[in-house]
């Protein structure tokens, strides 16, 4: 297949790079600026001619404080992109447009629920990220009409070297300053990266996978066993407690993401035959360690 990749110099869309072309694949990327870059790359407005399918994987880190001007760039970087594709898409005669769009959302969809199991089977949430991958599931469906099959790849907590979360813990662990945040009793979908890249692979080549998908690890762990885990894989103690007042002063709204309960877990990858390569926490950390 020669798939097109929007979001393509950042972590997901690198190691999705590196991954299609070991399957034989060959990629297209897209930028904002793709002078001078190795490989073959275009702006989103070149379109998406000749391409068999498109994965869009952009989108500004919600990992910041929440004032009103980034969640205008949440906004404009995730429901306003994936506008932009499905405009692209639009734009090509019917019978030349790529036959599937893989779009990124998110496990925020579901909003904290708790040790409530989380399936693709599950209404939405209702509070802040909940709506925006409301919004941004809602610009990917619309290609859908238009012949297309679409997939909504709900991401879970990267673990992975450059991703943000995965960066912060280590540093802070390294510090000596690690452990739970909060109660602890918050689920955490955790995902290797080396998974969500091999779950859009496999959703790109899985005719039958379509809709919203979850791309997290099969064995989701509490917030406090994953520090636990963390701070055994580091060599690192993992006992300093975070109270929530203290991730608010430090974190604004952000801070309701880290302390919201998530126990996601990625049914239909399992049901359509994909194969996990770290189905274990331990496994995933001792890789990146």
């Amino acid at each position: 297949m020669r798939i097109g990749i929007v979001g393509a110099s950042g972590l997901v869309g690198t190691e999705l790079r590196a991954l299609l072309e070991e399957m034989g694949h060959s990629w297209i990327g897209f930028s904002r600026s793709p002078e001078g870059r190795e490989g073959e790359w275009r702006k989103l407005e070149d379109g998406f001619a000749g391409l068999d399918a498109v994965v869009n994987v952009a989108g500004e880190s919600v990992a910041q404080r929440w004032t009103e001007e980034n969640k205008k760039k949440f906004h404009a970087s995730r429901v306003g992109v994936t506008r932009k594709v499905v405009d692209g898409l639009r734009s090509l005669p019917e019978g030349e447009r790529p036959g599937v769009l893989v779009n990124a959302s998110a496990v925020g969809y579901y909003g904290s629920r708790g040790e409530e199991e989380l399936t693709e089977e599950k209404d939405a949430g209702d509070d802040y990220l909940a709506r925006l991958c409301i919004e941004w599931e809602g610009a990917a469906k619309e290609a859908e009409a238009l012949g297309v099959r679409v997939v909504c790849g709900r991401i879970g907590v990267v673990l992975g070297q450059g991703a943000d979360a995965w960066k912060r813990m280590r540093i802070i662990f390294n510090l000596g300053a690690g452990g739970r945040l909060g109660s602890g009793k918050q689920f955490w979908p955790w995902v290797h990266i080396r998974d969500v890249v091999g779950g859009i692979a496999h959703a790109l080549e899985t005719g039958d996978v379509s809709g919203p998908l979850n791309l997290t690890g099969p064995n989701p762990v509490t917030n406090a066993e994953f520090t636990k885990v963390l701070g055994s894989a580091l060599g690192r103690p993992a006992v300093l407690p975070v109270p929530p007042f203290a991730l608010k002063i430090a974190l604004g709204d952000f801070a309701e993401a880290l302390l919201a309960s998530y126990r996601v877990l990625p049914k239909k990858l399992e049901e359509t035959g994909y194969q996990f390569r770290f189905s274990s926490l331990s496994e995933a950390l001792l890789d990146l360690r």
